[in-house]
């Protein structure tokens, strides 16, 4: 079968229990790069103490939702019921600079996705979850920004209708909702 005949499997978005959170933890570890998934922490590259305590904090402060404290949700991504990655919702306030101007009714999403998860579709189908969770919240627009050199990323949001803009080594995008 060829990969474009292949069926996509079942995307769900899960909420990040304590048990969720040590398994999405054990997928970032073995099957993602700690730079696709984290800021830059510590001394030492890669996986590192800083890095494992930043990735627990983040998802226990999100936990609360887009209107907790954190302003942000994040969910685990599940492919027919495995664990494959995590992507969020979070507000933005508004601003006036840069290739896109927004009001204050936007919210932003990052995704990453366990290496033996990627290409499979799982990405586009997860993305378009959250579009209807930024829709349901009540946002106007929904951002996500990636680097110049990331073509996947920037297929998978032309795919699902972003407006893209260079920024340098950045590339943000824009969906419009509803």
């Amino acid at each position: 079968m060829s990969p474009s005949a292949e069926q996509v499997p079942v995307v769900a978005l899960v909420d990040v229990t304590d048990p969720v959170l040590e398994r999405l933890l054990a997928v970032a570890l073995h099957d993602a790069d700690a730079d696709e998934v984290t800021p830059p922490l510590g001394t030492a590259a890669g996986w590192n103490t800083e890095r494992i305590s930043w990735f627990r904090a983040y998802h226990h402060a999100a936990a609360a939702g887009i209107d907790g404290p954190a302003r942000q949700k994040s969910w685990a991504i599940t492919a027919d019921g495995e664990l494959a990655g995590s992507i969020r919702l979070a507000r933005v306030p508004a601003t006036g600079a840069g290739p896109f101007t927004r009001d204050g009714g936007a919210l932003e999403t990052g995704i990453w996705l366990g290496r033996s998860f990627r290409g499979r579709g799982i990405g586009t189908e997860a993305l378009r979850l959250v579009k209807a969770a930024a829709a349901a919240a009540g946002a106007d627009l929904l951002e996500a920004e990636t680097t110049a050199g990331n073509t996947a990323a920037q297929a998978l949001l032309r795919s699902l209708g972003a407006e893209l803009a260079a920024d340098g080594q950045r590339v943000k995008a824009r969906f419009t909702l509803g």
